[in-house]
């Protein structure tokens, strides 16, 4: 179980943007946190994925309390999050060509014998070809770059995704393939999803449940929380 307590979060102490939030996700669970641009919600999803240490709050994974963050964290707990974020230009090292931004990760983590097959392997999971491989991500459009990442947040196997706004900057199809990617990655190894994103159709369409920020910060009418749905794919 991933759980957030009462987390309270910002970059200036005196004025967080995220006050008092709890949120859980069982293993295996796909949850849509759904609210509108800057209202805190990628900040909550950076301090679920052990990437951004809260003021308050806490975050507990398997029913223990979290006590590190970013590169203090214990390795068995960095390694069990795969994070795709918004932007992928901002999230890739433009000097590293593709093949070298999915395998960061492995050898990041002394597992370089692993690299040629499952950079091969995650590659043609997400629908990208062997010649675009050797590009750097200025030579490639938003959609290939975007689908580099998500096999660099899958290269690991983690137990955990975090989603935020992974679509938000791709075409419908591209948008649906990456989306597949996830559920089939979740279908065969129980992976629990926390998908963010201010896209209502997309959100009920994709997770399990949906959790409107709203109803998290007290502010807003609590219709969306607990909101289950049969996802589209299925």
């Amino acid at each position: 179980m991933l759980e957030l307590r009462a987390i309270t979060a910002g970059y200036d102490r005196r004025n967080p943007v995220v006050r008092d939030v709890s949120l859980a996700v069982a293993p295996g669970e796909a949850v849509g946190l759904l609210g509108p641009s800057g209202c805190g919600k990628s900040t909550l999803a950076r301090v679920a994925a052990l990437l951004h240490r809260p003021d308050s709050g806490t975050l507990l994974l398997d029913g223990e309390p979290v006590r590190r963050w970013r590169h203090r964290a214990p390795r068995p707990l960095r390694t069990a999050f795969g994070v795709v974020f918004q932007q992928p230009r901002l999230a890739a090292d433009p000097r590293l060509a593709l093949t070298d931004l999915i395998a960061e990760p492995l050898r990041a983590t002394g597992r370089r014998d692993e690299v040629r097959e499952r950079v091969t392997e995650l590659a043609r999971t997400v629908g990208l070809t062997p010649d675009l491989l050797g590009r750097r991500p200025h030579e490639v459009s938003d959609g290939q770059l975007q689908r580099a990442c998500l096999a660099r947040a899958l290269v690991l196997r983690p137990r955990w995704l975090i989603c935020d706004e992974m679509t938000a900057m791709l075409d419908a199809s591209t948008t649906a393939a990456l989306v597949a990617v996830v559920e089939d990655y979740r279908a065969a190894t129980g992976a629990g999803l926390l998908a963010v994103g201010h896209d209502r159709t997309l959100l009920h369409r994709w997770c399990d449940r949906t959790v409107h920020w709203d109803t998290l910060t007290g502010t807003g009418p609590s219709a969306l929380t607990g909101d289950r749905v049969q996802r589209a794919a299925r």
